[in-house]
C-alpha cells in the first residue's frame, strides 16, 4: 500500500493524559490534511474535534473504559452515549482484562455488549484486549467474545501497557475472528514497514500518534 491509501486506514491518534487543545486542533487539522480514517482522542475533546472534522470524510474516535478497562458495564455504556452525544462516529473499548483472566467469560462477553448495544446504529465499536497482558488463548477468547457481542472490530492494545501490536498477534486475531471482522493494530505502528507488515497479516485499521511519518515513509519514536 501506498501512503495515500494507509492514510484510510489509519486512526490519527492524541490519547495523552496531557494533550492540549492546541494539540488536538493539530491532530484534525492533520487528519483532514491527510484524509485519515479518523482522529482518536480522549472523550473530553470528542465535542472539539467533531466541530474541527464536520464537513469532512474524517470521522471522530474515542476511547472508552481507557485505559485499564475496569469500569464496570454500565460506566461504559453511559460512556458510549455521551461520546456519541457529543458527536462520536467510533468508540474503542477497554475489556475487562482481570475478569477474562478469571475466566468470567460471560461477564466479559456482557461489558463488551453493554457498549455495543449503546452504540448499534450511531457508532463502529471496536474492542480492545490489550494483547501484551494476554497468552494466546486468552487471545483468543477474547476475541471470540468480541464477536460473540456483536462488536464491530478487535483491537490489539491501548498503548498504554507493556506492549503493543505485533505481526503475530495480528495474525492470531484475524484467524479468530474470520474475513468479516475489523482488527485494529494500534501501539508500536511508528513506521511505513510496521504498517505494511500489520496488514499483510490481517489488520484493517492502524492507530498511531506516528501516522504522518507512517504516510511520508519515515520511522518515529514513541508508543502509540
Amino acid at each position: 500500500m501506498n501512503g495515500s491509501e494507509l492514510a484510510k486506514i489509519i486512526d490519527h491518534t492524541i490519547l495523552k493524559p496531557e494533550a492540549s487543545i492546541e494539540s488536538v486542533k493539530k491532530i484534525c487539522e492533520e487528519a483532514v490534511k491527510y484524509n485519515f480514517a479518523s482522529v482518536c482522542i480522549n472523550p473530553t475533546n470528542v465535542k472539539l474535534a467533531a466541530e474541527l472534522v464536520a464537513g469532512t470524510d474524517v470521522k471522530v474516535c474515542t476511547v472508552i473504559g481507557f485505559p485499564l478497562g475496569a469500569n464496570t458495564p454500565k460506566v461504559k455504556a453511559f460512556e458510549t452515549e455521551d461520546a456519541i452525544a457529543n458527536g462520536a462516529h467510533e468508540v474503542d473499548m477497554v475489556i475487562n482484562i482481570g475478569r477474562l483472566k478469571d475466566k468470567d467469560y460471560d461477564y466479559v462477553r456482557e461489558d463488551i455488549k453493554a457498549v455495543v448495544n449503546a452504540a448499534k446504529g450511531k457508532a463502529l465499536t471496536k474492542v480492545i484486549i490489550e494483547t501484551c497482558l494476554l497468552t494466546d488463548e486468552e487471545k483468543v477468547m477474547a476475541c471470540k467474545l468480541a464477536k460473540e457481542a456483536g462488536a464491530d472490530f478487535v483491537k490489539t492494545s491501548t498503548g498504554f501497557s507493556t506492549g503493543g501490536a505485533t505481526p503475530e498477534d495480528i495474525k492470531l486475531m484475524r484467524e479468530t475472528v474470520g474475513p468479516d471482522m475489523g482488527v485494529k493494530a494500534s501501539g508500536g505502528v511508528r513506521s511505513l514497514a510496521d504498517a505494511e507488515a500489520v496488514v499483510a497479516n490481517g489488520a484493517t485499521r492502524i492507530g498511531a500518534s506516528s501516522s504522518i511519518e507512517i504516510v511520508e515513509g519515515k520511522t518515529a519514536k514513541g508508543n502509540y
